[in-house]
């Protein structure tokens, strides 16, 4: 068959069937066999295997969290499965040589590669689809055309891949964020599940399950590796890479988005100012901002602040988290907000390793355990920040949507003072009685117990396990919702 590349056609044959070994050797190859799966793939899978749907899976996150060693780890299950591997076909996208080739033409080099009759039963993975004009088009063609072939495809510029996916394949393609690796993933990964057991602890006056540890000084240990090098797999798994975070993170994931994909997808002329940007911001996660002082720091006019911040959260590279006064009421003009990494690693790969006395660490704390938050769906989060007779703030809060009221306060802190002295903890004591409540939860370096301030209950938990159960709890809501 002829297609519109100007590439021959046998030519991209030879490339398919490099890219898909398992069509002759019925394998997977052995680098992503042996790499462990991260626990976010039992809620993968079943979206790869769901046929009485006519669906595509669109799997996004930002670059290097591991979607395309997912897509591996799907297909080699499939072939354990007793799926024909040669109906099993895998594109990566990103390669120049499939440049001017739409997804159908693709489809049809595929077929044409294992000489097969037609495509139904396929399993056909699109890797980086971001690189493809119009994607979302020529994906909802592909689904409405053949209705017995699954299609999975993946993109890291997730804002435009969300968007497009909602706006042009309603009720066609069904969306999986794959985020960064969570503390609790980190833990598994590194074999290191001895270090936390089931356990309770004493949240208002009751008992709840909750995991804990018999040695916070090694899940301390581990947390801060995880602040520095956590985010990613293969960053988890190599003290190389580890070694030279700056090169590997920041060339393939700040400069590749900064400087690739975000211009492209919006068109941005000044490269350069975004990166500095960015920098700016990464060095100050987890601070509050204004949009008049971030534009007398960093030169840029607000209308390009607010556009970069945009930007920047669609990419997944930040979080913007904004403020509400001390009754949770959301205020009419946005006025200051906070900006958090959505990894704390991004700042190490960007300047260099923190240890736990930094000055840092509660902003990389801060961070790491709001990263462990954006994981779950649908959660109004803010934080609360008042001028009335005294003033406060209190680092999260979660809000009740429907009732507008909130459900809950907490303080992040790494230091062990305020367990000592909970009558110095005058900000969340305010919020709590503001707002009737009996008890709130506050974090520690290492200490755990409740505190009665008068009739106010506060639960301290090591931030290292708070973080840990936040993922844990996560993965189990999203495995009783799939």
């Amino acid at each position: 068959m002829k297609v519109s590349s100007f590439i021959p056609s046998e030519k991209i044959i030879e490339r398919l069937h490099y890219e898909n070994p398992w069509w002759v050797s019925k394998q997977v190859h052995s680098v992503y066999k042996s790499m462990q799966k991260r626990l976010y793939f039992d809620l993968f899978y079943p979206f790869v295997k769901e046929k009485d749907i006519r669906r595509a899976v669109v799997l996004m996150g930002p670059r290097r969290v591991g979607k395309t060693v997912l897509m591996f780890h799907a297909i080699d299950e499939l072939i354990k499965e007793g799926v024909n591997p040669q109906k099993i076909f895998f594109v990566g996208i990103d390669n120049p040589i499939y440049l001017s080739l739409s997804l159908e033409d693709l489809l049809f080099l595929g077929r044409d590669a294992v000489k097969l009759q037609n495509l139904d039963g396929c399993y056909v993975f699109f890797d980086e689809v971001q690189y493809l004009k119009d994607w979302e088009r020529h994906l909802k063609v592909l689904v409405d055309s053949y209705p017995n072939t699954k299609f999975i495809v993946s993109g890291s510029a997730a804002a435009a891949l969300r968007w497009h996916s909602t706006e042009s394949g309603a009720g066609r393609f069904t969306d999986f964020m794959l985020p960064p690796l969570t503390f609790q993933e980190y833990i598994y990964l590194k074999n290191m599940d001895h270090l936390v057991s089931e356990g309770e602890i004493e949240y208002g006056r009751r008992k709840v399950p909750y995991t804990l540890t018999h040695d916070i000084k090694a899940l301390n240990h581990e947390f801060i590796n995880y602040l520095n090098f956590g985010g990613y797999p293969e960053v988890v798994l190599s003290e190389k890479i580890q070694g030279d975070m700056g090169r590997y993170i920041k060339n393939d994931i700040v400069d590749k988005v900064l400087l690739r994909d975000l211009p492209s997808l919006y068109g941005i002329k000044d490269v350069q100012e975004l990166n500095r940007f960015f920098t700016y911001i990464a060095y100050n996660t987890g601070n509050e901002f204004s949009y008049e002082t971030m534009s007398r720091e960093s030169g840029i006019p607000k209308d390009t602040l607010k556009k970069y911040l945009e930007y920047l959260e669609s990419a997944f590279l930040i979080k913007v988290l904004n403020k509400v006064d001390i009754t949770a009421k959301r205020l009419k003009r946005v006025t200051s907000f906070k900006v958090y990494l959505t990894n704390p690693s991004l700042r190490t790969a960007l300047f260099s390793p923190i240890t736990e006395t930094d000055a840092e660490m509660e902003n990389m704390v801060e961070t790491a355990i709001l990263s462990q938050w954006m994981h779950r769906d649908n959660m109004d989060l803010k934080y609360a920040r008042w001028k009335d007779k005294k003033e406060g703030e209190v680092d999260l809060v979660l809000l009740d949507d429907k009732k507008f009221k909130p459900l809950w306060g907490m303080e992040i802190k790494w230091s062990n003072r305020y367990f000592e002295k909970p009558q110095e903890l005058n900000s969340l004591i305010q919020f709590c009685q503001a707002n009737d409540f009996k008890s709130a939860l506050v974090t520690s370096i290492d200490k755990q117990g409740v505190k009665d301030i008068g009739d106010l209950h506060f639960t301290f938990v090591p931030s290292s396990l708070y973080a840990f159960n936040i993922g844990e709890n996560t993965l189990k809501m999203k495995s009783t919702a799939y």
